[in-house]
């Protein structure tokens, strides 16, 4: 059975950029690293984006894969799998978690996002999010009425749902 990344938390941010995960959410790390054994730390992948995005999304190492796996399935000039592999490849950075539990967010992450002092922590299912606690307050439900078309004013991360394999 795949665990999943359930339920919110707000965890402090030191002056390193080092902050706790949640227990939870390192157990669902842990089973999603293939390479993960008892000792090890489990990587994951952090994908921040452009300016369209007010959070960092993170992935388990099995669920990158899969979101590259969709990717190369599509055709290899459509602007889709481009904004794709921009946001997916370039817009990323892989990292892990340390012996005690704790991310250390790179200063670039901590600012694109505006993080300073205490992270809020969410549950996707497959993913989980880091924001700064006041955006999440704010925006966590701007842009759920967008159509489906392509636009590229719009974080292409949309594009997944609805593929079918």
């Amino acid at each position: 059975m795949v665990r999943t990344f359930r339920g919110e938390s707000r965890h402090k941010v030191d002056a390193k950029g080092r902050v706790s995960i949640p227990a939870g959410f390192r157990r669902v790390l842990e089973q999603g690293d293939p390479n993960w054994t008892d000792g090890l730390n489990p990587d994951l992948v952090i994908v921040y984006g452009d300016e369209k995005r007010s959070y960092l999304e993170c992935f388990t190492i099995e669920a990158i894969q899969e979101i590259d796996a969709k990717i190369r399935r599509m055709p290899r000039a459509s602007k889709r799998r481009k904004a794709l592999q921009r946001l997916y490849n370039g817009q990323a950075t892989p990292t892990n978690v340390d012996e005690t539990g704790r991310l250390v967010l790179p200063i670039k992450l901590r600012e694109k996002i505006g993080l300073d002092g205490e992270a809020f922590f969410i549950g996707n299912g497959d993913t989980f999010e880091i924001w700064k606690p006041e955006t999440y307050d704010e925006l966590a439900y701007d842009g759920l009425d967008e159509d489906e078309d392509f636009d590229p004013d719009v974080d292409p991360s949309v594009y997944l749902d609805g593929d079918e394999e």
